[in-house]
């Protein structure tokens, strides 16, 4: 594995897979991984997901043995774990994402990433920094076959970094069996 990985948290069967952003810095998922740990989560940081796809994802889950694992992406790491979380059955409980639309939908700026991009059959919740994002936040909920949510957070510029305690509420929500 040529991942760097930040893990820690109680030993607890509920774990949670953090993918950053391109250039977040590898500290970017420290404060809501502090806030979940006391939710007795355990939480699985990746430092720097350049160069990850799918396949090293579920090789990373294989290494450190978690069968499955509540997904949370920020930015790139969220078009990341859409299509995990699209195309993967059986590893996912859940998905949280910030910034970023369904990969087949058009974002703020009217870019469609992966118009291939099945629906997700995951409760998701999809966390926004902007209302300029709005719209296609709120078209993503067509692609989700499941319980969806979006959580609009203004003026939030990277949602980790800077709303650490809304994020990992909306974490520990989704990780919750009520």
């Amino acid at each position: 594995m040529d991942y760097k990985l930040r893990i820690a948290g109680p030993d607890s069967r509920h774990a949670v897979l953090l993918l950053p952003g391109v250039g977040d810095p590898p500290d970017v998922f420290d404060a809501v991984a502090e806030r979940l740990h006391n939710s007795d989560l355990k939480t699985v940081a990746v430092e720097d997901i350049s160069g990850l796809d799918h396949d090293a994802v579920l090789e990373v889950l294989n290494e450190v043995a978690l069968p499955w694992v509540h997904l949370v992406g920020n930015r790139e790491g969220a078009e990341l774990a859409w299509g995990l979380a699209a195309r993967t059955f059986g590893k996912f409980a859940s998905l949280v994402v910030c910034d970023r639309t369904h990969p087949a939908i058009a974002d703020d700026t009217g870019t469609v990433l992966a118009a291939d991009c099945p629906p997700v059959e995951l409760p998701t919740t999809l966390v926004i920094g902007s209302s300029l994002r709005r719209a296609g936040a709120d078209s993503s909920g067509r692609r989700v076959y499941g319980d969806f949510r979006v959580v609009q957070l203004d003026g939030v510029e990277n949602i980790p970094s800077d709303a650490p305690a809304a994020l990992a509420t909306e974490i520990v929500l989704r990780t919750s069996p009520w």
